[in-house]
C-alpha cells in the first residue's frame, strides 16, 4: 500500500475470541427465528399498533427504493475491483487531483443509480488508486444529477423546469466543492476501507463473486440500520409541525435540511415528496433536493461502513453546510 493511500481497517476479532468460530450469521438468524416463534403472540400484539404498521411501512420502503441500487453499486463495485485495471484510471483521469474532480463529479451524471449504489463504487475507486477527492465528488454528484433523477424531478415538478437546472446546477457544484474542501483539508488516515479479502490470488469470476459478498455483507448491514434509524423518525415526528415552521423563511430552509436527513429517501424518489410539500417555498424544497442524496441517515450510517467513523463524522456535517449554502444561493438566483 503506498503512503497517503487510505488504510485498511483489520478484521475485528473480538467477537470471535468471545464467541468461538462456531457461532455466525447462520447461527444468529436461527436463534432469532426461534425467538419469534416462541414470542409470536407478543410480538403480533405489539406490531399491530399503529405506530409500528407506519415505522414497519417505512422500514420497509426504504430497503425496497434503495436494494435495487445498492445490488447494482455493489456489482459495478466489484466489476472495477476485478475487470478494470489500475492504469486504467490513471489514464482517465487528470493526473492534477484539482482537475480531475470536476471531471468525476460530471461523470456522475452518465451512471444512473441512487447513493446506496454511489458508497460502495467510491469505495472500490479509492482501492483502485483514485484520488480520494475525486472519488468523493463521485459519490456526491451521481445520485442527484443523473438522468433518471432529473426526468423524475421534471415530472414532479411539471410547472417550474427551473427546478430540474437548479438541482442538477446545485448538486454538481456542491459536489464538486466538497472534492476541492478534502483535497485542502482531507486526511488519508480519516478513510478507513474496512479489510477486503485478497482477490490477487483467484480467478476472475471467484474474485467477482467475492468482491460482492464483502461489499453486500457491509453497506447492506449499516443500509439496514440507517432505514430503521429513518422509519424511527417518521414515526416521532409530529407533521403539524412542518406547517408551523413553513411560515418562517429561515426555519423552513433548516426544517427541510433537517428532514431530507431524518427521512432518508432514495433519490429517484425524492422529487415527489418534495412536490408534495407545497406549503414550503421552492428554494426550501431545493434545499431538501440537494441535501438529501448527500446526506442522510441510510448515508451516513453506510458511509461508516465503508470508509470509517472517522470519515463519517467530518465528511456529513462539512457536506451539509455546504450543500444548504450552495442551494440557498441557486434558488435566490434561479427560483
Amino acid at each position: 500500500m503506498g503512503p497517503g493511500s487510505p488504510a485498511a481497517e483489520p478484521p475485528a476479532d473480538g467477537p470471535r475470541r468471545f464467541l468461538g468460530d462456531r457461532v455466525g450469521s447462520v447461527e444468529v438468524l436461527a436463534g432469532l427465528l426461534i425467538l419469534l416463534v416462541v414470542f409470536r403472540e407478543p410480538v403480533a400484539d405489539l406490531l399491530s399498533a399503529p405506530r409500528w404498521q407506519t415505522w414497519t411501512t417505512v422500514f420497509v420502503s426504504i430497503l425496497v427504493q434503495a436494494m435495487p441500487f445498492l445490488v447494482f453499486g455493489v456489482m459495478l463495485s466489484a466489476v472495477i475491483a476485478v475487470f478494470v485495471p489500475r492504469s486504467f484510471w490513471a489514464r482517465a483521469l487528470p493526473r492534477r487531483p484539482g482537475l480531475a474532480v470536476p471531471l468525476a463529479g460530471a461523470a456522475g451524471f452518465v451512471l444512473p443509480g441512487c447513493e446506496c449504489g454511489a458508497v460502495p463504487i467510491a469505495g472500490s475507486l479509492i482501492r483502485r488508486g483514485v484520488t480520494p477527492a475525486a472519488a468523493l465528488a463521485f459519490l456526491l454528484a451521481a445520485p442527484a444529477i443523473n438522468p433518471i433523477v432529473l426526468v423524475a424531478t421534471a415530472v414532479a415538478f411539471p410547472g417550474n423546469p427551473e427546478m430540474v437546472l437548479a438541482r442538477g446546477l446545485a448538486s454538481l457544484v456542491v459536489a464538486v466543492l466538497m472534492g476541492w474542501l478534502w483535497l485542502r483539508l482531507g486526511r488519508a488516515d480519516w478513510i478507513r476501507l474496512p479489510h477486503r479479502p485478497d482477490l490477487d490470488g483467484l480467478s476472475r469470476g471467484a474474485a467477482f463473486w467475492a468482491a460482492i459478498r464483502h461489499d453486500v455483507t457491509h453497506a447492506g448491514g449499516f443500509l439496514v440500520l440507517g432505514a430503521m434509524a429513518a422509519a424511527s423518525i417518521n414515526v416521532l415526528v409530529p407533521e403539524r409541525w412542518l406547517q408551523t415552521l413553513a411560515d418562517n423563511p429561515v426555519l423552513s430552509v433548516l426544517a427541510l435540511a433537517v428532514l431530507a436527513v431524518l427521512l432518508s429517501l432514495c433519490s429517484e424518489a425524492d422529487a415527489f415528496v418534495a412536490a408534495s410539500l407545497s406549503q414550503f417555498s421552492l428554494t426550501s424544497r431545493l434545499v431538501f433536493l440537494v441535501v438529501g442524496p448527500m446526506v442522510d441517515l441510510k448515508l451516513i450510517a453506510m458511509q461508516s461502513g465503508v470508509f470509517g467513523r472517522r470519515f463519517a463524522l467530518r465528511f456529513a456535517p462539512a457536506t451539509f453546510v455546504v450543500a444548504v449554502t450552495v442551494a440557498v444561493a441557486t434558488g435566490a438566483v434561479l427560483l
